[in-house]
């Protein structure tokens, strides 16, 4: 397996798991491939310095106009509303898409993607609270409930800590079960590859 950047897009009012969570595991996955071939995991925002829920501040390592090209893209959720009115943020969003190997969301993240045009018809799903209004604003997406994860070509997750089983499979997909498999019993997170 190659090397590959994992860029995770941040903003003001993020939820803090959803970003902390995949960071966690595409970190600790890692820590068993040989240098070559480790995920290196890099928190990007427009701003040097993220304020997430709950005032937790973030210094992120790079920003949207100033970072090395990305494999996999993983947009997270959170209070997501202003996010939808930043064609900067959109454009970029869109432009790192179209080029990525992966593209993810976490919970509310899903919303950026759709409203950037990354997510048009998929299969998706969202935080439980959000499955109403993610139908009624983008009605072409098929949005699933009761699902931690859903791939179809992009991958989203549901809430908040589904973000971590959603990064495993991820891992699971890029690496290989086994790669996911130790990742997940390093974290003591209880986790199976489904099929």
């Amino acid at each position: 397996m190659p090397a590959m950047n994992v860029g995770i897009y941040i903003y003001d009012e993020a939820e803090v798991m959803d970003f902390s969570g995949p960071f966690e595991v595409f970190s600790v996955a890692s820590r068993f491939l040989p240098a070559a071939e480790r995920f290196r995991v890099l928190l990007i925002g427009e701003a040097p310095v993220v304020s997430a829920r709950g005032g937790f501040r973030v210094e992120t390592h790079c920003r949207i106009d100033d970072h090395p090209p990305l494999d996999i893209l993983v947009v997270v959720g959170g209070v997501h509303g202003a996010e939808l009115k930043k064609p900067r943020v959109l454009d970029w969003i869109r432009t790192i898409a179209s080029g990525a190997r992966q593209v993810a969301s976490v919970c509310t993240g899903a919303f950026i993607l759709a409203e950037a045009g990354v997510l048009t018809t998929q299969r998706v799903t969202t935080h439980w609270e959000d499955i109403a209004e993610l139908r009624g604003a983008y009605p072409l997406l098929e949005v699933v409930e009761g699902r931690r994860w859903v791939d179809d070509a992009i991958v989203t997750s549901a809430g908040i800590s589904a973000g971590i089983d959603m990064s495993l499979y991820l891992v699971a997909k890029l690496g290989s079960p086994e790669l996911a498999a130790r990742t997940a019993r390093q974290m003591e997170f209880d986790w199976t590859l489904p099929g």
